[in-house]
């Protein structure tokens, strides 16, 4: 797909890098203007060309995925880690000219369709809402978010510019995942009254001191800190751990949580709102690098009167019915009584979006320019689920939450919680 009608694509980001109202109209329009060759076979001149952004551990495997899919060719690499940019950029067999320390270099080329962005949590709003503006189709890593704000901008951009968008919620293109919410949504369980997830603790330990370290040779570190606020180099604060600070992430709630919160989303039918109430305890630690909660127990209450318990210890997601529960997890489905798991849905009866494989159903929705599974607005409302629990645990008081306003009900204290600054200059 990158020999397609570069033309167009090139046209439009001039337009846009100038600011125009041209470039905002046709970038509306991109949605329906799909080059013919997009619908031939998996030749290479038809494939759709990506460039991955952030390229550690979800962001291989991420990159894989699109290697190795026939209908979509690796055609840039980008990380502020040298080590990881080189290992990604051999692994894909790419020249030295397709490896980029900043995103935005990457941005810049005419042949790309779509991004893989799998940076720290703190950067993927900026970078998504960067490719979106470009004229990129974005496959965004989860938790969606920082904040629910960013979370607002993001899915009000996508909408604006017409871009595919999938979160990485992969569960929901999950065979098990799918099935268990049908069950639930068609009235199997009788009536849904609660919901039950539970997150692991945290898998990494922090002493209670820690000293600068020097910046490693090949890191760009002041750009890896991007909006967040400066603060001195050390080892934990980068790359896996940096999901348990505050300032980059919200811990196992956004980590794991952003996955079972999700399908506890999905069953609830609440992918376009949020709950009403919550009330959070947490457990902090009081010294050390770490800062995000090591204990959780959340209770959230939906406006049609459903519970949802969010605490530390196992996994996955219950649903808990009137006449029977759900259970279902990675490679998992149980229910009770088990005649639930034998029920075959009807023609007539809600059958929820089937995808089979979330790479996959991203790449069919670039060409068809259909919605995929896990839009941005669904992430975003998954991710306020997890920002919901932190600022309820942080302030450790009940809070009413308008989820059609997005904003806490007479709470100026909450509401603040809700955006953070962003160091300069990268600022949205």
């Amino acid at each position: 797909m990158k020999n397609r009608s570069k033309k167009l694509k090139a046209v439009s980001r001039r337009e846009f890098l100038k600011g125009s109202a041209v470039a905002a109209g046709a970038a509306l329009a991109w949605p329906t203007i799909v080059p013919s060759s997009v619908f031939g076979a998996n030749a290479p001149s038809n494939r759709i060309t990506v460039g991955c952004i952030g390229v550690g551990g979800q962001g291989r495997g991420n990159m894989g995925g699109f290697k190795g899919n026939p209908g979509s060719e690796v055609v840039a690499v980008c990380d502020v880690d040298a080590d990881h940019r080189e290992k990604a950029r051999q692994s894909v067999g790419l020249s030295g000219e397709s490896s980029y320390t900043d995103f935005r270099d990457l941005l810049a080329r005419d042949d790309i369709d779509a991004v893989s962005v799998a940076t720290p949590d703190h950067w993927h709003v900026p970078a998504s809402i960067a490719a979106v503006r470009a004229g990129m189709d974005v496959y965004c890593e989860k938790p969606l978010t920082l904040t629910i704000a960013e979370g607002r901008d993001l899915a009000d951009e996508v909408k604006r510019y017409g871009r595919v968008f999938q979160t990485g919620s992969q569960q929901r293109s999950g065979r098990e995942f799918r099935r268990g919410c049908e069950l639930v949504v068609n009235g199997r369980i009788g009536k849904l009254h609660t919901m039950r997830v539970g997150i692991p603790g945290n898998n990494k330990k922090c002493g209670p001191t820690w000293t600068p370290e020097p910046v490693p040779e090949g890191m760009d570190y002041d750009l890896w800190l991007g909006g967040a606020p400066w603060e001195p180099y050390h080892t934990q604060r980068c790359h896996y751990q940096f999901r348990f600070i505050l300032e980059y992430s919200g811990g196992q709630i956004t980590n794991w949580g952003a996955h079972h919160l999700d399908i506890a989303q999905w069953g609830n039918q609440a992918d376009n709102t949020g709950p009403v109430k919550i009330i959070g305890k947490g457990e902090f630690p009081k010294t050390g690098l770490f800062t995000t909660a090591t204990k959780v127990d959340v209770e959230y209450t939906y406006a049609n009167g459903v519970k949802l318990f969010l605490r530390t210890g196992g996994g996955g997601t219950r649903f808990e019915g009137s006449e029977g529960w759900v259970y279902v997890n990675r490679g998992k489905i149980d229910a009770e009584p088990k005649s639930i798991l034998d029920s075959v849905i009807g023609p007539n009866e809600i059958h929820l979006y089937e995808s089979r494989s979330h790479t996959q159903n991203f790449l069919d929705c670039i060409k068809s320019r259909k919605d995929p599974i896990c839009n941005a607005e669904v992430g975003h409302r998954s991710s306020t689920i997890c920002h919901l629990a932190n600022i309820a645990m942080l302030l450790d008081r009940p809070l009413k939450w308008d989820p059609q306003k997005e904003q806490f009900i007479a709470d100026p204290e909450a509401n603040h919680m809700t955006w953070r600054p962003r160091r300069a200059p990268y600022l949205l």
